[in-house]
């Protein structure tokens, strides 16, 4: 039985994924944290949260590596650590950094730094001719005025270490452009308390259908577990609202899609990672939107754990602590798996969510609404879902609909209409 460090957490699904797959594998853990109430407040279900399931939760500054890494240097020898680890992007350098620091297995901290900062990446890939789209890079509004007008509206703008879609907005004039920036920079502190980077991303609006690849890459060797769609809504917001597993793509297309992908986890130097590349295919081939050194949130994971029976919060453990994964996928039954979000028609208090006994359909896998007087925030990014509907199908490309249909027939009631 190994020994994982945990450092943070998303508060969502992977929270719950991440420790069950690592209890799965037969290993254990302890969970590093800065702030426990974060999760406690967040507790994905009754019970204990999951991630109380630690042999030791440690309470330390992980903001601050020259304090962590020293004091998890000490407490190694007490302790005894076999592997690091994370699921929240704002943490995935610090865990590099510690795995290092401590002689363990995982990725060169300075490939994930480059992975998780979109302005490194960016250019990282850039130089290494993997297609992506024109991008502008500026700390101010006016270097931001200057390169839209060489570029040239419709464009995107984007923080360069946000996650979850937070503050990405399409602007089509100067004047959107300058509201965009303002409210960018009204966020200078993320919601950990880290200090944000002042660099700002500008680019050229991509349009197409978009998926997401999902591989492992272990030992210099990327492996394609399979390809994922997303139906984007909310503009102009780039909202996720559903995905499914596997993508319905041509032969063609599916290898110009993986090829891509697998160039960019190469140019970025990354290897012992679990890899959620997005990437929108345009008229012009697959262009790279963002390669994440972890793996896929919004519950892909258990879609394709459902399709393939391959847990891939089980693999990031396993490569976490130096075990080399199975890839073989197994025949579950279920030949495709589809998850469809609910959005929060405006902001405001829930008063009920009708509509949830069509879910008690057998091919719903799994489902979950928010409970009355849950305050809904504005559908501007991934962070306000109301709820999801997860289903499978025997049939290739057929969960996406029947999961749109489930959550289509939802109907959200608010308080202040019922007053």
């Amino acid at each position: 039985m190994s020994h994982l460090l945990l450092v943070e957490s998303w508060v969502g699904a992977m929270s719950t994924l991440l420790p069950r797959a690592i209890h799965e594998e037969g290993h254990r853990f302890s969970f590093a944290t800065r702030d426990l109430q974060h999760y406690l407040r967040s507790a994905p279900g009754p019970g204990p949260h999951p991630l109380l399931g630690a042999d030791n939760v440690l309470t330390c500054e992980t903001n601050e590596p020259d304090v962590l890494l020293p004091h998890l240097e000490r407490l190694q020898s007490v302790l005894g650590f076999d592997g690091v680890a994370t699921s929240c992007d704002y943490y995935l350098p610090a865990a590099a950094k510690i795995a290092q620091r401590l002689g363990l297995p995982g990725p060169a901290p300075e490939a994930v730094e480059r992975a998780c900062a979109k302005d490194q990446t960016r250019r990282a890939l850039r130089d290494a001719g993997v297609p992506g789209p024109a991008f502008a890079l500026s700390e101010s509004l006016r270097g931001l005025e200057e390169a839209a007008v060489a570029m040239g509206f419709p464009l995107v703008l984007k923080p360069v270490d946000l996650c979850a879609g937070m503050f990405v907005r399409r602007v089509d004039d100067v004047e959107q452009l300058r509201a965009a920036f303002a409210e960018l920079r009204g966020f200078p502190v993320n919601a950990r308390g880290q200090q944000r980077s002042p660099v700002v991303l500008l680019e050229e609006l991509l349009t197409g259908a978009e998926v997401s690849v999902e591989t492992v890459t272990s030992g210099g060797r990327t492996t394609v577990v399979g390809v994922t769609d997303k139906s984007v809504a909310g503009a102009p917001w780039f909202v996720e609202t559903g995905h499914m597993f596997p993508a319905a793509l041509d032969d063609d297309t599916r290898d110009r899609v993986t090829s891509t992908a697998v160039a960019a986890i190469e140019a970025l130097g990354l290897d012992q990672t679990v890899c959620h590349t997005e990437i929108k295919l345009t008229a012009d081939g697959p262009r790279i939107v963002e390669v994440n050194p972890r793996p896929a949130g919004n519950r892909i994971t258990e879609l394709i754990r459902r399709v393939t029976g391959i847990d891939l919060a089980g693999v990031c453990a396993q490569l976490a602590l130096g075990e080399e994964p199975d890839l073989t996928p197994v025949d579950t039954g279920a030949a495709s798996a589809a998850i469809s979000f609910l959005l929060p028609p405006r902001t405001g208090s829930i008063a009920e969510i009708r509509g949830a006994d069509a879910l008690r359909d057998p091919a719903v896998a799994e489902w979950q609404l928010k409970p009355s007087g849950h305050r809904a925030g504005a559908a501007t990014s991934n962070n306000n879902y109301l709820g999801h509907v997860m289903v499978t199908s025997d049939r290739p490309g057929s969960a996406r609909p029947h999961a749109e249909l489930l959550i289509s027939g939802l109907d959200v009631h608010y308080a202040e209409d019922a007053a």
